[in-house]
């Protein structure tokens, strides 16, 4: 009897340990967990964080993520709606949001990625076939001078209706509707990055470097024209202070001279005799040299105080 009792409470023991290793498993955060029964979900997902019970051995237990994936795509070349090939990058955020469905539907996140890859990449590719260059390097609230020389000519001529944010809108909208059917839920699609093919950057540069020549001949222009007024404006403000000062200078000599003339006169005015006699000795001083010749009669007046002295 007593080793009956003892088998049984061997067999409860082991029982026991088997339902505590297989029987119960712990969920962290973050995760999500399907319980299958060979192979076939069981039950709804368990989303709850912490410890849960199984049948042992029967049941088993795939684990989801529950937090926020990223997707990345491949950049491709799409051509837009006036023909210009561009190299679009997007990426997109999304959760595994019926882990049951998503089980059943694609089975693991790296088959979710190809699934998203053909979802997004087909809603992108169809919605920049629709819309011209400027929409999808352009944001709706875009204004008219703010753009580069790349787009600037298309740009002037067509005005934005949509713009980038908008389309990446429409994108998520058109792609939502396809995913809760594989038990996904897009959280948002972003452009990372819009690129010009080889042939068309290099008409893109050649048109910025254009633009920028043009911009630096209408700078070197309006400098020489200011340069040119502050120049005239220097010239004629020189000429100004030229003339007022050679004003000045004879103004000032005119008097200077007056006095003169005048202390001169009131001088030779008391001896009009010696004022006479120095202007001759000054004709003399200057008329005759050594080699000077002339020939006057014995009674000119030039001789006049030259006769006196004999």
């Amino acid at each position: 009897m007593n080793t009956i009792v003892r088998y049984i409470l061997i067999i409860l023991v082991v029982a026991a340990g088997i339902t505590v290793w297989d029987g119960f498993f712990i969920l962290p955060e973050g995760k999500q967990v399907v319980v299958t029964q060979f192979g076939a979900p069981v039950g709804e997902p368990t989303t709850e964080a912490g410890l849960h019970f199984k049948t042992p051995f029967i049941q088993d237990v795939r684990y989801f993520e529950k937090r926020v994936m990223i997707w990345d795509g491949d950049p491709n070349q799409i051509p837009t709606n006036d023909k210009t090939f561009v190299y679009v990058d997007a990426t997109a955020r999304w959760r595994i949001s019926d882990a049951l469905r998503f089980l059943q539907a694609v089975n693991n996140e790296d088959r979710a990625m190809t699934i998203l890859d053909d979802i997004i990449d087909s809603t992108i590719r169809d919605l920049v076939n629709k819309n011209n260059l400027v929409e999808i390097i352009r944001s709706s609230d875009w204004v008219q001078g703010a753009f580069d020389s790349g787009v600037a000519e298309q740009a002037k001529a067509e005005p934005i209706k949509l713009g980038r944010d908008k389309i990446s809108q429409l994108i998520f909208d058109s792609a939502s509707k396809l995913t809760p059917d594989y038990g996904i839920e897009l959280v948002d699609v972003m452009f990372k990055r819009v690129n010009y093919i080889e042939s068309v950057r290099l008409k893109v540069y050649e048109r910025m470097i254009s633009e920028r020549k043009r911009i630096a001949a209408e700078k070197r222009s309006l400098g020489e024209g200011q340069k040119a007024e502050i120049l005239g404006k220097v010239q004629r403000e020189l000429k100004e202070i030229t003339s007022k000062a050679t004003r000045e200078a004879e103004e000032i000599k005119g008097k200077a001279d007056a006095e003169a003339a005048g202390i001169y006169a009131e001088a030779y005015n008391k001896n009009p005799e010696f004022y006479a006699f120095s202007k001759s000795l000054e004709a003399y001083a200057s008329t005759v040299g050594k080699n000077t010749r002339m020939i006057l009669s014995t009674d000119a007046e030039f001789y006049r105080y030259m006769q006196s002295l004999q």
